[in-house]
Formats: C-alpha cells, sequence, structure tokens
C-alpha cells in the first residue's frame, strides 16, 4: 500500500495551514486590515497558493467559520435528533458541551471576529447568519419547543427564550476573547459554573412542575 509522500502530505496539510495564519492575522490586525499576501507569507507560500486554494479572503473566512462552528452546530443536531431523555437536561449538557468547544480556541475567536465585522462585510454577515446564527437558533428553539409538546416545559415565547439561552454565552465568549488575556478583568466564576447557574435559574421557570 502506498504511503503519501512528505511533498504530499504537505500540500493536504497547507488549507489548514492557511487557515491558521488567516485566523493568527485576524485578530493580530483584523479582518479588514489584513492582505491576501500577508496570510500566504505567514503560511510560507506564495500569493497564487492562497488563491488555489481560497478564491478569496471572504471564500476564505466561510472556510473558517464552517470548520470552526458549522461542524459542532451540525454534530449537535445529529445528537438531538437521537436524543430520548429529559430535554432539560440534553439542553444543559448541550450548553456545557457549546462552551467546550466553541467558548475557548479558534471557534471563539472566529465568533468574536464576525460580531466586530459584520457592520462592514455585509455580505459576510449573511453568510454567517444562514451558517451559524439561524441553525443554532433553530435547534435551541427546537428542543424547546419539542419540551412544550411532550408536556417537560410550560408554554413559553420560543424566540425570547432561545435568546436567553444564548445571549449569556455571547457574553462569555466576548469577555474570554476580549479581556481574557487582563490579569484585573478575569471573572471570579468558571464559565461552566456560570452556565450551571443560569441553566437552573431559567429551567425552573421552564419546568411545569419545578424541582
Amino acid at each position: 500500500m502506498a504511503t503519501a509522500t512528505p511533498r504530499q502530505r504537505r500540500k493536504d496539510a497547507r488549507p489548514q495551514e492557511l487557515l491558521d495564519a488567516a485566523l493568527a492575522l485576524f485578530v493580530e490586525k483584523g479582518f479588514a486590515a489584513t492582505r491576501s499576501e500577508e496570510i500566504a507569507a505567514r503560511a510560507g507560500v506564495a500569493k497564487g497558493t492562497l488563491y488555489r486554494y481560497y478564491p478569496s479572503k471572504d471564500e476564505l473566512f466561510k472556510a473558517m467559520v464552517r470548520d470552526n462552528l458549522s461542524v459542532h452546530i451540525a454534530e449537535s443536531a445529529a445528537q438531538a435528533a437521537q436524543y430520548e431523555g429529559s430535554i432539560a437536561e440534553l439542553l444543559s449538557q448541550m450548553m456545557q458541551a457549546w462552551w467546550a468547544k466553541v467558548g475557548h480556541g479558534n471557534a471563539g475567536v472566529v465568533c468574536k471576529i464576525m460580531m466586530v465585522e459584520a457592520r462592514n462585510f455585509p455580505e459576510l454577515a449573511r453568510f454567517y447568519v444562514d451558517e451559524v446564527i439561524a441553525p443554532s437558533q433553530n435547534l435551541v428553539g427546537g428542543l424547546i419547543e419539542r419540551g412544550i409538546r411532550t408536556g417537560e416545559f410550560r408554554a413559553v415565547p420560543i424566540e425570547a427564550t432561545v435568546h436567553m439561552l444564548i445571549a449569556p454565552m455571547l457574553h462569555m465568549l466576548l469577555h474570554e476573547h476580549s479581556f481574557g488575556e487582563v490579569d484585573s478583568c478575569h471573572p471570579t466564576m468558571t464559565a461552566e459554573e456560570l452556565l450551571d447557574a443560569q441553566m437552573a435559574l431559567l429551567l425552573h421557570g421552564l419546568l411545569v412542575s419545578p424541582v
């Protein structure tokens, strides 16, 4: 069985190397201020090589969103579709898992970049809404609706409840990737502890018979 040559392995790894280089520069300079040739140079390739994989900086950012965010939403949706237990427990597990996957690292950085740059790049903002925001809201909203339908939750305004669930996560994400390196701004509790408190408060308002 033939093994890949070092050249082939390098070629296979190149898309991820370009994404990593782009992300590092977007964090340092912002999306708008980063030029394609800078990304290519950071990745150690010619600008033509960058365009071979990603025809534009916008397409590169879209690939970054798909690799760091869309994949997690799809995984969560697949798990939720097969889940047969308590919706309250599933929501709690999903929020904790989402923070573990998205709150830290590249995924959280991508979220922050989009929130900062969206106003200046409406086409990318629309893409982000279609790829991340709408699927996330549909997933969480669908679970709340499911809980109401089965009698686990009382009837609540679904859209408002979705925002109540997601908003604290976005707040934590922005804090993590804006103030996280400032010593005086470290929170006195972990994100996991905050999520536990949020879910306990919200779910006691959702359950038909609070426990």
